[in-house]
């Protein structure tokens, strides 16, 4: 929802094969100095945390058949933070074991993540680049790949995800949340959200960028991935909070697993 902004949307415009959508970048500026603001416009992405925490974290350990006990759970695991923004996610991910990448088009929240990192004592690799640049020189590095609430934001999805897929090791776990292209999530993710409520500025969403779970999972598998969940996601707008639910007609959680040749 809140991802990719950009200091230079220039440079990265030219870049040979990049998915970066510098209409998205112009649009996210205004978020720059609003990230951390946990009551301010990116307050749902806060809250997301509640469950994007532990479907990873949950995720990664059951694949890996491992216990899901002690501080650091992700110890020593390797995790790509895809559109990490300044670290929301990154973050806790790294304080319960994780050795983290953040990656992020913008290079302006990734200094001010880095800056964090220093402040808060944590390990983090951040980079400024494009998925498409970074998998050049990173394939099947990572025990999973995290790509949450950006793939609305992008047009070439196949594209992006395939250079997701080639940063993950094989038996390693893709993470993806995101908004499902149906009427009801065009009616109340941008009319209602953006128009009536003012939850996000306009133009935050268009709905020709949503994606259906089944389609999702059509290209995951052309992708030798196996989609192993999928779940709705419910916002409780009025008390800032997220829950688990049946219903994925709005918002939606995937894990699939990159199948091993």
């Amino acid at each position: 929802m809140w991802r990719h902004l950009l200091k230079s949307t220039r440079n990265l415009s030219s870049t040979t094969g990049s998915t970066v959508d510098t209409s998205e970048l112009r649009h996210f500026k205004q978020f720059a100095n609003e990230w951390w603001n946990e009551c301010g416009d990116l307050r749902a992405l806060h809250s997301l945390n509640k469950l994007r925490i532990p479907l990873v974290r949950d995720g990664i350990l059951s694949v890996l058949q491992k216990s899901t006990q002690g501080t650091t759970p992700l110890k020593d695991i390797s995790i790509l933070d895809v559109g990490c923004g300044g670290g929301i996610l990154t973050e806790p991910l790294a304080r319960i074991g994780g050795h983290v990448t953040g990656l992020d088009a913008n290079c302006d929240l990734i200094e001010k993540a880095k800056l964090r990192t220093k402040e808060k004592n944590l390990k983090v690799d951040y980079l400024c680049s494009s998925i498409e640049k970074y998998a050049c020189d990173n394939k099947e590095k990572h025990d999973a790949v995290v790509a949450s609430e950006i793939l609305e934001h992008v047009t070439q999805k196949k594209e992006f995800l395939e250079a997701c897929v080639q940063c993950l090791k094989p038996g390693g776990s893709v993470f993806i949340t995101t908004i499902n292209k149906t009427p009801v999530a065009n009616v109340l993710g941008i009319f209602v959200a953006e128009n009536l409520l003012g939850l996000l500025p306009k133009g935050t969403h268009q709905y020709e960028k949503f994606i259906k779970p089944h389609n999702l999972e059509k290209i995951l598998e052309d992708l030798n991935c196996k989609t192993v969940l999928v779940q709705g996601m419910f916002y409780n707008f009025v008390g800032n909070e997220w829950h688990w639910c049946s219903n994925d007609s709005i918002n939606y959680a995937l894990h699939a697993v990159k199948l091993k040749n």
